[in-house]
């Protein structure tokens, strides 16, 4: 057995758990404009698109727990961790702004967070693709 085969193999389960970890934000980023797409039909629409709105983000948001834990036990670079960590946080806010009523009115944030987190979850799916992508790999390696 050579070296390169036996650092292929040990290399194997973390790169299916980097693979995992980024269906899983794909997932959540399809969920993020399903979510965009629905809120557009109920305010233009229909009405009764809202349920799924609502329902759309009961349904996610829990994967964006799921993934920051995942991002800590799997080597990805501190920027994916950091971004990966932004979409709790986002979501909470999204809960506040929208619950939460204040003689701000602070509900007038909503929507800007909501294009936050669609571009912060964005931005996990393409620095995870390009950390999986060989041409990325071969590039830090020389």
């Amino acid at each position: 057995m050579t070296i390169n085969s036996e650092i292929d193999r040990d290399r194997a389960p973390i790169r299916s758990m980097q693979i995992g970890f980024y269906a899983t934000s794909v997932i959540f980023n399809l969920c993020l404009i399903a979510q965009l797409l629905t809120v557009g039909v109920a305010y233009f629409v229909n009405p009764g698109w809202w349920d799924i709105h609502v329902w759309l983000v009961r349904a996610y948001s829990g994967l964006s727990l799921l993934l920051l834990g995942w991002s800590f036990i799997t080597p990805f670079s501190p920027q994916i961790r950091r971004l990966t960590a932004t979409l709790p946080v986002l979501l909470g806010l999204q809960f506040c702004s929208i619950h939460l009523k204040s003689p701000l009115h602070l509900e007038v944030l909503h929507p800007l967070i909501g294009f936050a987190l669609l571009y912060v979850s964005s931005s996990v799916v393409h620095r995870v693709w390009r950390s999986l992508s060989p041409t990325h790999q071969q590039n830090e390696q020389v």
